[in-house]
Formats: structure tokens, sequence, C-alpha cells
């Protein structure tokens, strides 16, 4: 069928589903629900033979959805109704949770149900951005195609919902923090529920911000409401009862003004900040990593012969202070007798590339740009000349830009099902570096990978595999994706054939040096950004501006009304590096259960 996504934005979960209709051999386009736009009139253009809504934040006019089946992806389980769902569950402490998908009419989230599937609600708690990124984008997308698979049949009958609970829109109002008597769990669950949109408004240090982001410190001690420590950029703030990790802070602005950017806690408040230890994350934990909850955004640890190098940045972005400290923790795991490191591991994002908010909170947002995008090539450059061991990209969440470069460095990429991979760069108005010119083309071809950076698209778990971007697709809830990484580095470490695979791997990184140095390909890529930096007039400057100030666009992108046809094709053959056994799933090569 040809599908058309009418969606507020083309956010993570509409880009999984246009990414993953596609995969099911259906065609898609993109309308975005913008003020002023005649959606009526675009249905005309379209023609689709289903409207689909994966994340709508206004109703459908009724000219609409009277003229064409229009369905709703509500993040609620059946009967609930209201743009905070996600917010009350999160906020409440919801034990259980589902996804469904409606047909839209004359009642917001209250049309029949064509589809609706629980959704697991992660223990320990994670936050609203991350839980929806994972478990709800998952039970979204089985709920999905589930309908879409309904509607083509022509047979199924939406059953109507009955009775439901709708619920207000969560204000500021209701997420009040009171320092003086809320204990941590209490403000861990505010905070958690509204980690990335539009956090948690409070005073502090004389002026008004919105705090992103929550973690539990179960040492470190305050009176109620203060500032007592800082950790890689993060305030620590104690509570009536312990304290919290807030690692994001934006500065509030006037309403019709751009939004402020989110920043690190300890730069927004640059100036402002009085002198406070910085802990370091050994300072506060318990023997062994067990015992007192605390909060790093980088970790490295071992088992069974192979290193872990975590880290999880807020919103995958990656600005000049993350990148130094990750490729300083990134030498000191390769000092490690170990034969292979894996790099990330977590639920949410790998990476998405440079800092945006950084950058444009600089007093010269041109030449922080070439800091950090210089900063992010030193990253890349040290995996990319790591020839003593193996190097295993793991993604348990979402990348982007310079992020997925980062990921193509290493020597394997696995990637969680529900992964949606962005491997371009020219939304932003950059040709991009991180060596992309030597690794896209290396993985899937020149002509393709010219393609791919042209036809700025998302890409899934399963159309990555079969590009040949990923070698591994681990089929597994998001809470289960580190300890199946984990498992199968340890396979890979102890497997017979892994060192004459690191021997070959330094004898390709030499014969391809010969060739080409990779100084030539850095050279070659930040010639190109450094002109789009420093020129004022680039549409880079403007292009992040309204990025960072979350200003719609004033149309819908002409690539996203393009009618993308559906792309059928079984995954790539296994390779010979692939780590064989009992890790076949479904049987399709490349693919493991957890």
């Amino acid at each position: 069928m040809h599908v058309l996504l009418v969606a507020s934005a083309f956010n993570s979960l509409t880009q999984r589903v246009h990414a993953e209709l596609r995969d099911h051999g259906h065609s898609v386009a993109v309308e975005l629900a913008l003020p002023g736009t005649d959606l009526a009139g675009a249905l005309a253009r379209h023609r689709p033979d289903l409207v689909l809504a994966p994340m709508l934040k206004s109703a459908l006019p009724e000219e609409v959805w009277s003229a064409h089946t229009c369905l709703i992806v509500h993040p609620g389980p059946v009967g609930d109704r209201g743009p905070s769902s996600l917010d009350l569950a999160v906020q409440e402490g919801a034990g259980r949770w589902g996804v469904t998908v409606l047909q839209a009419n004359a009642e917001m989230d209250a049309g029949d149900v064509w589809a609706t599937v629980a959704c697991p609600v992660p223990d320990p708690p994670v936050a609203k951005s991350a839980w929806y990124r994972g478990e709800v984008a998952d039970a979204a997308l089985e709920a999905v195609l589930l309908a879409v698979e309904r509607f083509a049949s022509g047979t199924y009958a939406p059953v109507p919902q009955g009775q439901g609970l709708a619920r207000p829109l969560l204000r500021q109002e209701g997420r009040r923090i009171d320092w003086r008597t809320d204990g941590t769990e209490r403000v861990l669950r505010v905070l958690r529920a509204a980690d990335s949109r539009p956090g948690v408004r409070d005073e502090l240090l004389g002026g008004t911000w919105y705090l992103h982001g929550g973690h539990p410190e179960d040492r470190l001690r305050g009176r109620p409401g203060e500032l007592i420590a800082t950790r890689a950029g993060a305030v620590c703030r104690a509570t009536a009862d312990g304290a919290v990790w807030i690692p994001e802070l934006r500065a509030h602005r006037a309403a019709g003004l751009p939004a402020a950017p989110k920043l690190p806690a300890t730069l927004a408040l640059a100036g402002l900040l009085p002198a406070l230890p910085e802990v370091g994350p050994g300072d506060a934990d318990g023997p062994g990593g067990a015992g007192p909850r605390t909060w790093s955004d980088i970790g490295y640890h071992e088992e069974g012969g192979a290193g872990y190098l975590s880290f999880s940045f807020p919103g995958g972005a990656m600005s000049t202070e993350h990148c130094r400290r990750l490729l300083d923790a990134y030498r000191a795991a390769c000092s490690r007798p170990t034969s292979v490191l894996v790099l990330g591991g977590g639920r949410d994002f790998f990476s998405n590339g440079i800092h945006l908010g950084v950058i444009e909170a600089a007093a010269d947002p041109a030449e922080e740009s070439w800091a950090n995008i210089n900063a992010m090539d030193d990253l890349v450059e040290a995996v990319l000349t790591t020839t003593d061991r193996l190097v295993v990209a793991a993604l348990g969440g979402n990348a982007a830009a310079g992020g997925a470069m980062l990921a193509l460095a290493a020597d394997e990429v696995w990637c969680r099902s529900g992964v949606v991979l962005n491997p371009h760069y020219r939304l932003m108005g950059l040709y991009g570096s991180e060596f992309w010119t030597y690794t896209l083309p290396r993985r899937v071809g020149e002509a393709r990978a010219e393609r791919l950076s042209a036809e700025a698209l998302p890409l899934s778990a399963a159309a990555a595999l079969r590009l040949g971007l990923s070698d591994r697709t681990l089929d597994c809830p998001p809470a289960a994706f580190a300890a199946r990484a984990t498992a199968l580095a340890a396979q890979l470490a102890g497997h017979p054939g892994t060192a004459a695979r690191i021997a070959a791997k330094k004898a390709r990184r030499e014969l391809d040096e010969a060739q080409r140095p990779l100084a030539s390909y850095r050279a070659a890529e930040l010639e190109r950004m450094r002109r789009t930096f420093f020129d004022p007039d680039a549409p880079y400057h403007a292009l992040r501006r309204a990025f960072v100030g979350k200003e719609r666009p004033a149309v819908t992108p002409a690539h996203l009304t393009e009618r993308v046809p559906g792309r059928h094709g079984a995954p790539r053959p296994p390779r010979a590096s692939d780590v064989t056994g009992t890790d076949a799933h479904d049987g399709a090569p490349g693919t493991v259960g957890c």
C-alpha cells in the first residue's frame, strides 16, 4: 500500500515507522501537521491508501478523517486519553502500560481500536524519552504493523473503545518539586517524566531554569535544595533524604522567543555556580560497583576477556568536552589486556554527533563547531587505528550523522532490532567528517554511500544489516541488550579465530594506509567543513539555530513529501567473522535473539 504519515514532527518514532513500513514493502511519504497546512489538499496530492499518525499533537480536521481512514498511534492503553499519557505514567509510577492504534474521529483518542499491544514498564525505571524510544516504540511498531495488516485485509472491523479516561495536559504546576520535603524517589519520578521535554521549571541560583534528566545519588548529602557537587558537567542537588544528579539545564525564556538550548548543567550555570567539589565516579561507588546508586556518563568494566566502554550522553549529543573525555577513556581501555573492546551497549542513543546546543551557546559558534568536529575526528581516528584488538560498536539505541560514523569506525556493528540509523549530514547543511568518506564506502560501496547521504532517510536495523552497515541484529527488548552484547563479546573474545582476525585487521589497515592515508580523508573532509563553519551565510547556521530553538519548518521538507518505495530483500549472507553456534534466530543470518 501507499501510506501517508502525518506527524507533528519527524521524530524518532515517526522515523522508525517510516523505515519499517518500507521494510515491509509499503511506499511511504510524510506530511507535517504544521500551522496553516492544508492537510486535505496534501492528501489529494498524495492519494494514499491509508493515513497513519505516529506522533500527532493536534487533532486532524474533519474533512481529513471523514474522507480517509486515519489511524492514530496513542502511547497509552485502550481507554487512556490525553496529551500527557507517558508523562503521567512515569510521574505516577504506572505498573502496566500499552500502546493503542485507533481511528481518528471527532473526539481526541476516542476512536475505534485497530490494534493494541502491551508495553513493559522498565524496572528499574528509566526516563520518559528512553522508555518512549525503547519499549513504547517496540510496542507501537508491533501495533502499527498489525493495524496496517488488518486494514489491508479489507475484512477487519475495528473495536469501539467504550468509556475512557481523558486526562488533562500535565503542566508545570503538576511537575513542581518541593526540595525541602520531597524525597529522592519523588524527585526522580518528576524529573524522569519531563527529561526531554518540557523539563521541570525551577528556581536555582537566582534564575529560572528547566531541569532535564535525573539520576539517584545515595551517598552524598546536603541541605535540601542546595547544590553539593559536580561531575562530568552535571550538578548534584540534595533532596529531603538524599540527592540527585541533574545533567542538563535550559534557561527559561519569555513566550514567543526560541527555546534556549539544553546545556550541560555546569556550562549553563557558568559564572553563577559556587565552588563545589568535582566528585569522581569512583568516589561514590559501593564496593565492587554494588551498593549505593550514583551516576556517570562514561563507565568501563571487563568480563570474559572483553572490555566494555559504556557511554551515554543526553540526546546523544557529544560536545568537545564529551569527545575528549571519551577519548581519554578509550585510550585507557586500550591499555588493558583484552582482545575485544565494546563501545556503547546502553539502551538509548549511541551518538548523534556534535553538540549543536553547546555550539549555539558558544561565544563563537564557528570556532566551537571547529573544535567539536576535530574532537570527534580524534575519537574516530583512535578507533580506526586500533589494531591490537577487535572493536565492536554496540548500538542499543539510535545513531545519526557523526555518531553513526563513529559506529562504522568499529570492526563490527551490532544493533538492537529497534535501532534507527541516519547515516547522513545534509539536513544540517554539512558535508560531514568523522572519516565517513572512508568508512561508509568500504561497507556499502561508493554508489550506495552517495545515495544514502543524498536521500537522508532513516534506516531500520533490518535495512542496516541488509545493506552491510551493521553485522549483527540483536532481537531483544532494550533492557536485555547490554547483557546480550556482553555475552556475545565474551564469546567473540574466546573464539579461536579472533587472533587471526586481529592480525588480518592490522594488515588491512596497513594496506589501506599505504593506498591513501587516513590523514588525507580527514584533511579533505575538514576543508569543506571549515568553509561551512566560518561562512556566516552558510545554511548550517540557520539550520542549527532552528534545530536548537525547536523552530517548526514553514513547510514539510521536500525529501519527506516524496513517495519512497518499499524495499524487500533478504539480509546479507553471513560473513566468516560472524560468531556461530547457538545464536541463530529464526534462521536469519546475522540476527540473534536475546
